[in-house]
């Protein structure tokens, strides 16, 4: 590892450590710029095992650590994020379920996860896996959760606490969940997983944010596209990523989300991994993909 007190460069591990001890470096000597009003993102992919809680935990905590105040709204009934946050999601626990049936405002129902100061969660709970059913009914239906939400961002910002993003994590479906995440988003975030048939599926998601954006929310556009569970030692995840980065150059984030086991493992201990392993790939590459975010601001 070393020659004449020197560090020798020339091994597989002592480069890849050197890489990471450059990136935390830089990490470390940049600011993140706040948003002058609240970033709205819903993160979407109605393929499964792409990584959408995974990211939406990791993009949240890693902004909330640079001092940004993180809304993350589970909309998943599976209450991955709300586990990954380490907040209180059993069946009594009041949630976004009761907001989206008008019985409960956001505020209600926010909690703060113990992962840091500025990091807040509003959890989902079983009831919601019926609530697609019981929102047919309803008056505005697509609207339920947008109303909540700006209500609860506008009072925030009288009471001198200013949200500066909210995620919504959504379910892998198109159905009136999820159209409820699109109409309260402005932005839209798709993970995508460097593996085969990647982009399957990808156009009738592009068609659905269209046909919001056409009739239901004017303002909603696709903002970033972040490319998850890269493995650099193969062919296939280098074809993906150039195939992506060819069809969406302007929404593909630089950073590549590794396949990493702290990813996988921080969840079962309730928390993200830029909390879980500060050191690891994994959580550097979510604290790189959150300053990009940041520093790109949203979109005109």
């Amino acid at each position: 590892m070393t020659t004449g007190g020197t560090y020798d460069e020339t091994t597989p591990l002592a480069r890849e450590i050197a890489d990471i001890t450059r990136r935390r470096l830089a990490l470390q000597q940049s600011d993140l710029p706040l948003p002058d009003a609240p970033r709205v993102l819903t993160v979407s992919n109605q393929k499964g095992g792409v990584g959408k809680t995974t990211t939406t935990v990791n993009l949240a905590a890693a902004l909330a650590r640079s001092g940004a105040r993180v809304v993350v709204i589970d909309l998943d009934p599976q209450g991955n994020a709300s586990t990954a946050l380490g907040v209180e999601h059993r069946a009594e626990t009041p949630s976004v379920y009761d907001v989206i049936v008008g019985e409960a405002l956001l505020d209600d129902v926010v909690q703060k996860s113990p992962e840091f100061e500025h990091l807040y969660c509003v959890p989902a709970t079983i009831h919601l896996a019926g609530a697609e059913i019981e929102l047919v009914s309803l008056v505005a239906r697509e609207q339920r959760l947008r109303t909540a939400l700006d209500a609860y961002l506008a009072e925030q910002a009288e009471i001198g606490e200013p949200v500066h993003y909210v995620f919504i994590d959504c379910p892998p479906s198109l159905g009136l969940l999820t159209i409820n995440a699109f109409v309260a988003a402005r932005e839209v975030l798709i993970p995508i997983q460097c593996e085969y048939y990647a982009l399957e599926g990808l156009s009738q998601l592009l068609n659905s944010i269209k046909l919001i954006e056409r009739h239901l929310n004017p303002d909603l556009q696709v903002s970033t596209i972040l490319m998850t569970m890269y493995d650099g030692r193969t062919n296939l995840a280098q074809q993906v990523v150039a195939e992506v980065r060819e069809h969406f150059p302007a929404e593909t984030l630089t950073t590549l989300i590794p396949r990493n086991v702290r990813i996988s493992e921080a969840p079962s201990f309730g928390q993200s991994v830029i909390s879980y392993d500060q050191s690891s790939s994994g959580s550097l590459s979510y604290l790189e993909a959150a300053a990009e975010i940041a520093k790109r601001g949203a979109p005109a």
